[in-house]
């Protein structure tokens, strides 16, 4: 009978040591990407004789521990009204933004640097043929969304 316990107190003790590196294997830390705006430079453009837009130029860099892919920068105004009124910086939160209102880099390497461009974060409706003055408050120019390219 000893003979067999031998063997099974060495199988279980395998079993349990297996059981245990399984477990500390799935808590470690998967690597991710992490993407920040490093430059961003606001321009008008006037669209039409009533009408310019705040548009966004600038550069995000890859920060993080993997190459990612699929990068969407693209902006807001926090301080801008959502009703069309002339003299005032407006937007159109209720809708999806077109493709001229969000930039996509397809590919970026970790440490890299890409450069974004893209219309419409807000619109002033020119009133009186005045034009708008100066750039809104409160913008922002954020990444949307990416995902890890491993």
């Amino acid at each position: 009978m000893k003979n067999n316990t031998i063997p099974a107190r060495l199988i279980f003790c395998v079993l349990m040591s297996s059981l245990c590196l399984l477990c500390l294997s799935s808590c470690e830390k998967k690597k991710e990407g992490k993407v920040v705006v490093t430059e961003t430079e606001y321009y008008m453009i006037k669209d039409t004789q009533h009408t310019s837009s705040l548009n966004a130029k600038g550069k995000i860099r890859n920060i993080g521990e993997v190459d990612i892919r699929n990068v969407v920068v693209t902006g807001d105004c926090k301080s801008c009204g959502e009703v069309m009124i002339g003299g005032e910086w407006f937007v159109n939160r209720g809708i999806e933004k077109r493709d001229e209102y969000k930039s996509v880099i397809p590919y970026l390497a970790v440490g890299a640097e890409a450069d974004f461009d893209f219309q419409g974060i807000a619109f002033y409706y020119i009133k009186d043929n005045v034009p708008a003055e100066s750039i809104p408050e409160q913008i922002e120019v954020y990444i949307e969304s990416f995902e890890s390219a491993n």
